[in-house]
């Protein structure tokens, strides 16, 4: 039944899902089994691209930090908090001036705006390059492809940022690595997901998650180490490992075999079949897939998202839960300078709640309902932030870091088990692109983020972790409109979902 035969018949006789053709989820299975060596190595690889993404998305948090500054003169009080109003003679900075771009372009009285710009300038970035780019993976480049030409320019573009002279060609420079990155751990994602089972596509989608936070963590410990060294050393550091990244992925991985089947590319399929499992000797001439009616071309599969009611309502409602996420996962470190507490330690803790999140993920994945454990997490993160900055609630700075650190551990957990269930909620010729929307509306909430926590600088964070608390908290209820995916089979065609929802629904029917 891979014709175009409506959803809905004039016959009277109900859809026979039993006469459909295999899906690429059963005959993978079928071939390769769950899981395999091969199969781990490739995650591994793919998802290690999480690492560099991550270093890229979190650096300005140390290169963009404003430095610690003392008194120079007895004309000056060190209490004084607005250093603007101080003459230039009477302090200097604890540092030399080339450890930031605050003290090294002299930035310190410009204001949030032009402060935060590059961080926002990055966020814009990935916004804009994830609309322009998001449905390339599911068309005419693929998973690999994408993949690799994104690397291969944010490693360029994180190069060309390290030899910036002013704050305009900085926030450029961070605009195109935003735009370059913004596929990355999409196209990670999908590709290192559907290449397995249901069982274990869960905890291998986890994989990259994990690398994301070992990149996050690695800032920390670079930025500790080389304090005393130019900014401009952070992005020389984190670029050429990215070059040689790309290139290894360039030659080691293999594309997607449900994207070549659904793309028409059967050969290319069972020839990445047979690469990843040697031992296949069964012939594939007798098999058969549904295939797609409709032919995919940049914006086709955004475009079939929206014209089916069912696909659009899911779309909007993940991508309004991503945006609270995102504004609560990308903002909170960047506004970690306004709390009184030690910079690289609490972006060191930060980056550690990341491990404990991800690690509820891998190991709880196959037993959470997505609804339910999206909707505690949103609410439990929107609850703690908003009380870390409550005066009066936390007099203690060892308090107010930790109430921080669990509303950033739920919105990490948050994010990874939206992510999970995206990929379950639509079929593989659309769920790249529809992944892509998602984390472009997670962006979107980043974009806002540095605006925020340099509003939040003049108060302790109150405006800042106050809107975070209060935006994550309501955007979490848009998940009771979704169905509830665990445990359930993915489909590869918008055909094979629809037969799979009205079955569903006449279940239901059936029941009440």
């Amino acid at each position: 039944m891979g014709d175009s035969t409506p959803l809905l018949s004039e016959s009277s006789e109900p859809p026979l899902l039993q006469k459909h053709l295999p899906s690429l989820d059963s005959t993978i299975e079928l071939f390769l089994g769950d899981f395999g060596w091969a199969q781990f190595l490739q995650a591994i690889i793919v998802s290690f691209s999480w690492f560099f993404d991550a270093q890229q998305t979190f650096i300005t948090v140390f290169t963009d930090a404003e430095p610690n500054w003392h008194c120079t003169s007895s004309s000056c009080n060190s209490s004084f908090s607005n250093l603007c109003q101080l003459p230039n003679s009477s302090w200097d900075w604890d540092r030399p001036k080339h450890v930031s771009i605050i003290s090294e372009w002299a930035l310190e009285c410009s204001g949030s705006f032009i402060t935060g710009l590059p961080a926002s300038s990055f966020f814009i970035g990935c916004l804009i390059g994830g609309l322009v780019l998001s449905t390339l993976a599911d068309s005419s480049l693929g998973r690999k492809k994408m993949l690799f030409l994104s690397c291969l320019m944010m490693s360029f573009t994180t190069l060309l940022t390290a030899f910036s002279t002013n704050i305009w060609i900085y926030s450029f420079l961070r605009f195109v690595t935003g735009f370059g990155r913004a596929t990355i751990g999409t196209s990670a994602l999908v590709l290192s997901t559907e290449l397995v089972g249901k069982r274990w596509r869960g905890q291998v989608g986890i994989v990259g998650f994990f690398c994301f936070t070992l990149g996050f963590l690695s800032l920390p410990a670079i930025g500790y180490t080389h304090q005393s060294h130019s900014w401009r050393t952070l992005y020389f550091l984190t670029s050429i490992p990215t070059l040689f990244y790309s290139i290894l992925v360039h030659f080691l991985v293999r594309e997607s075999p449900r994207w070549l089947f659904v793309r028409g590319r059967k050969e290319d399929a069972i020839s990445t079949l047979k690469c990843i499992s040697p031992s296949i000797t069964m012939s594939f001439s007798s098999l058969s897939f549904e295939q797609e009616t409709w032919n995919v071309d940049l914006y086709s599969a955004i475009g079939v998202l929206v014209k089916r009611k069912w696909a659009f309502r899911r779309l909007c409602a993940v991508m309004g839960t991503g945006f609270g996420i995102g504004m609560v996962y990308y903002g909170m470190p960047l506004a970690l300078g306004s709390l009184d507490f030690n910079l690289y330690l609490s972006v060191t803790l930060n980056a550690l709640s990341e491990l404990p999140a991800s690690l509820v993920a891998f190991f709880l994945i196959g037993k959470l309902n997505r609804r339910s454990s999206l909707l505690v997490f949103t609410i439990l993160s929107g609850v703690c932030s908003i009380l870390s900055v409550l005066k009066g609630f936390n007099p203690w700075a060892e308090l107010q870091i930790g109430l921080e650190l669990v509303s950033f551990f739920s919105a990490c957990s948050a994010f990874n088990v939206l992510l999970i269930f995206t990929i379950e909620l639509f079929p593989t010729c659309v769920r790249n692109s529809a992944l892509s929307m998602v984390r472009q509306a997670v962006v979107l909430g980043g974009v806002f983020s540095p605006m925020l926590a340099a509003a939040g600088r003049a108060n302790g964070g109150v405006v800042s972790y106050g809107v975070f608390g209060v935006v994550v908290g309501v955007c979490g209820l848009f998940v009771v409109c979704l169905p509830e995916t665990r445990g359930r089979g993915i489909c590869d065609t918008m055909v094979e979902e629809e037969h799979k929802e009205t079955a569903n629904c006449i279940a239901v029917g059936l029941v009440v």
